[in-house]
């Protein structure tokens, strides 16, 4: 057989050789595609493509799609800009009752006409940021008893979610207006693993984006710093800086046998809780938790909304600073203020 064929090809021009060589390679190759295996089935159906890793980026381990942070930020249109802001008198008492002229707003160094002024309680969309690593196992109840607190002063039209976490966060239970979804998402939590809370904090910050009402905050709930997260403290913060969502963080501390992670845990969750016009609460006792929920609740509640349309709109993509400043009458006790930061303005 082996002749023939060489003689078949020996006696042909070089163009028809040519011609004809092709043609029994895809021959021969169709043939083995159809034919059995020595080894079973071929698997030429079953193509399984690798992506290259990008050198300029870490590997994330398979990290869930969600938490991917590698994309352009996105800047939103502030043609209106809302800042919410609560005052407190010297005791943290909160201080109800001022109106629109109570208040100056300042983008910089420009006074803006305060156009849009809101006292009123808003319908608000809150995701729950819920810490189930090991450290928590002799604290998880009454953390569990601060969920249902600051949950039981919900308004009918508010929505939840919740994220636990431990070694990688997971959304417990999607967006709801029933409680009591809420607290049988809690009823099953192991405390185990260790503490992915920037993570669970990205995914809260994404999650949010599905929310259906313009008031929006996260509570996070945990017993110290980050030592599991795949991603940074300077990532989440500048997320945070870019997301419309307040935060609220509660930190239980053991003061006596805290890990390096542990100590840097209070000034973390400060400065990412600060800059959204949220705050911090540190604490040293986990009986604590559930009064705290209800003061972040009520202060949710008590919340003035100032709007000013910039004079300018800017599109430049830059972080544009926000100071809130009160007018009030002389001989006042010291107010403070809390209200967000800044924005970042849109590039179109």
């Amino acid at each position: 057989m082996q002749s023939i064929w060489w003689l078949t090809v020996k006696v042909m021009s070089s163009h028809s050789k040519l011609i004809f060589l092709l043609a029994a390679a895809v021959l021969t190759l169709s043939c083995l595609a159809n034919a059995p295996s020595a080894f079973g089935q071929s698997g030429l159906d079953e193509v399984h493509v690798i992506p290259r890793m990008n050198p300029a980026q870490p590997d994330r381990g398979g990290i869930n799609p969600s938490l991917d942070t590698h994309t352009k930020p996105i800047r939103k249109d502030v043609d209106l800009v809302l800042v919410p802001v609560t005052i407190t008198d010297p005791m943290g008492r909160l201080v109800t009752g001022l109106n629109k002229n109570s208040f100056r707003v300042f983008e910089g160094k420009q006074q803006q006409e305060i156009q849009h002024f809101s006292a009123e309680d808003v319908p608000i969309s809150l995701g729950i940021i819920f810490d189930v690593s090991g450290s928590m196992r002799d604290k998880i109840e009454s953390a569990r008893e601060a969920v249902a607190q600051f949950c039981g002063i919900a308004n009918p039209q508010d929505e939840f979610f919740m994220i636990t976490f431990s070694d990688t966060p997971q959304l417990t239970t999607d967006f709801t207006s029933r409680v009591a979804n809420i607290q049988s998402g809690l009823a099953l939590t192991q405390a185990k693993g260790r503490t992915a809370l920037l993570d669970a904090i990205y995914l809260g910050v994404n999650k949010m984006r599905q929310a259906k009402h313009q008031k929006k905050a996260l509570l996070i709930i945990s017993d110290g710093g980050d030592n599991r997260s795949r991603y940074t403290e300077h990532e989440i913060k500048s997320l945070v800086m870019e997301a419309d969502v307040m935060i609220y963080a509660v930190g239980i501390y053991d003061r006596k046998s805290l890990t390096p992670e542990e100590s840097r845990g209070p000034d973390l969750l400060d400065e990412i809780a600060g800059v959204t016009g949220g705050h911090a609460f540190a604490l040293d006792n986990p009986n604590q938790l559930p009064g705290v929920a209800d003061q972040i609740g009520t202060e949710l509640r008590n919340q003035y909304v100032l709007g000013y349309r910039p004079e300018k709109a800017p599109h430049d993509g830059k972080w544009h600073k926000i100071k809130v400043r009160l007018s009030l009458p002389k001989g006042l006790p010291f107010l403070r203020v809390n209200a967000r930061a800044g924005y970042y303005a849109s590039t179109q």
